[in-house]
């Protein structure tokens, strides 16, 4: 295993990469007003997390989500001594990667919230007014419906079926497709959650994807807003992609993983 500096590095990188190319699309979509609309934003993401695994892979194992390394700690022996070092790197990545967004769509940002009449930062019955939240929504998600028990649900539904995917791809007993295609592929699965799932919340699926970006955006203008709209949201997908996250390895290892052979063929 490389040294703990190289490893956190390369996670910081990777979640970098991913929130730039994520909420980028997002940007692109809404404050541009680009043609594509949920296909793109749900195409630009799973893009975005193949990139950032195929750069991160090698050396940190390509986790870029504290939902995966907590799942994997619980379930595949990673040192419990690096989840919260993995953590904060994460979370560092995501913050550095929405501030980068936040300046290369400067202009956007402004002409959008001209456009549409925005105060930054501004809430109406509970929410930060204006479409896409304002213009956080390019940063972090906010739910479609206020029902607090049903987006969690949802949230934890996403995660728990990254994970079965994630965990599928990367046994060697199963029909893992080789390192050289798994980033791919787990991007492949992120679009699936998203195309299928996504819409109700935004499909955070990842702590730091969503926490991150929120901090950024709370220190960018948007302030305390982006914690208390929609019922003080905030808190479910950071919490329900760990829960999700943790569900969907459980769930794989009793109902596929412990029926695998080591030799890989998965005949009994």
């Amino acid at each position: 295993m490389n040294n703990l500096r190289a490893t956190l590095l390369a996670e910081f990188l990777g979640t970098m990469i991913l929130i730039v190319l994520g909420d980028g699309v997002v940007g692109s979509a809404v404050l541009l007003d680009k043609a594509g609309g949920w296909v793109v934003i749900t195409t630009g993401w799973a893009l975005a997390v193949t990139v950032g695994v195929y750069v991160s892979g090698r050396v940190s194992g390509g986790h870029l989500n504290p939902a995966v390394t907590l799942t994997l700690a619980l379930r595949r022996g990673f040192p419990w001594n690096r989840v919260g070092p993995y953590w904060a790197a994460q979370l560092a990545g995501a913050f550095a990667g929405a501030v980068i967004v936040y300046v290369d769509y400067f202009e956007a940002f402004a002409a959008f919230e001209v456009a549409e009449g925005i105060t930054r930062g501004a809430m109406l019955d509970g929410k930060l007014a204006g479409s896409a939240a304002g213009g956080a929504g390019v940063f972090a998600t906010y739910p479609a419906f206020d029902n607090p028990p049903l987006n969690f649900f949802s949230e934890f539904l996403g995660t728990l079926m990254l994970m079965l995917g994630v965990f599928a791809l990367t046994d060697s007993r199963n029909q893992s497709p080789g390192s050289n295609l798994t980033p791919l592929l787990i991007g492949f699965v992120v679009w699936s959650v998203g195309l299928s799932l996504g819409g109700l919340t935004g499909y955070a699926i990842n702590p730091a994807r969503d926490l991150g970006p929120r901090l950024a955006s709370s220190l960018l203008g948007w302030d305390s807003a982006v914690f208390r709209s929609h019922d003080c949201y905030f808190w479910i997908p950071i919490v329900a992609p760990l829960a999700g996250g943790v569900t969907g390895g459980v769930l794989y290892d009793f109902v596929i993983g412990r029926f695998l052979n080591a030799d890989s063929t998965g005949n009994s």
